[in-house]
C-alpha cells in the first residue's frame, strides 16, 4: 500500500507542505507527491490513501478565475499551470470506498471565518466519491501583504511533517527502520 499526495499550488507554499506532508508519512509508508495537472483521474490499485490538498482563494478552492488572477501574479513563478484541484475531482472516477481521504490547504495567517478553507471543500468533494473521511487540516501562511513567495514558516513546514506521520499512523503503518 502507498499514499498519494496531491496538490494545486500558485506561488510554491502549498507545494512546500505537501512536500512536508509526504516526508512525515515516507517514514512509515510509500509516498508520491504529484501535482494536480499530473494526477490520474483513476486511481492506482495500491494506493491506500490518498491526500488532496490545494491554496484558499476566496474563501474555498481556486476556480478558473482565482487561478488566472494569482498566475498574473506568479508570473514565472507560476507553479500550477493548468487545472486546479476542484476541476481534478470533478474528474476523479468515483468506486473508492474502500480508502481513506484527507485534504488540506494553505490559508492566510488569521481566523478561518475571515479567510476561509480549501480543505472542508477538499473535504466534502472527496467523501461524496466514497472515499473515508480521515481529516482535514490547514497551514497558514504569512498575512495578507507582504511576498508572495516563501511564505511558510518553519513552524508551519514541521507541522506539515507531524500532520504526514499522524495519517500514516491512522493507517497502522509501522514506523520504517
Amino acid at each position: 500500500m502507498r499514499v498519494l499526495v496531491v496538490y494545486e499550488s500558485m506561488f510554491g507554499n502549498t507545494r512546500e507542505v505537501a512536500t512536508a506532508i509526504a516526508d512525515g508519512i515516507a517514514g512509515r509508508l510509500p509516498v508520491e507527491t504529484i501535482e494536480v495537472a499530473d494526477a490520474p483521474v483513476e486511481l492506482p490499485q495500491d494506493v491506500g490513501l490518498l491526500v488532496v490538498g490545494g491554496p484558499t482563494h476566496a474563501h474555498g478552492m481556486t476556480t478558473s478565475a482565482t487561478r488566472a488572477d494569482a498566475a498574473n501574479r506568479a508570473g514565472e513563478r507560476l507553479v500550477s499551470h493548468g487545472q486546479g484541484v476542484r476541476e481534478w475531482l470533478d474528474a476523479l472516477r468515483p468506486g473508492l470506498v474502500s480508502i481513506p481521504g484527507a485534504a488540506f490547504d494553505t490559508r492566510i495567517h488569521g481566523p478561518e471565518v475571515l479567510w476561509g478553507s480549501a480543505a472542508k471543500g477538499i473535504a466534502k468533494r472527496l467523501a461524496s466519491l466514497g472515499l473515508k473521511p480521515v481529516r482535514a487540516e490547514s497551514f497558514k501562511i504569512g498575512g495578507p501583504t507582504g511576498p508572495l513567495f516563501d511564505r511558510l514558516s518553519d513552524e508551519e513546514r514541521q507541522r506539515a511533517r507531524t500532520w504526514g506521520a499522524e495519517l500514516a499512523a491512522t493507517l497502522g503503518a509501522p514506523v520504517a527502520v
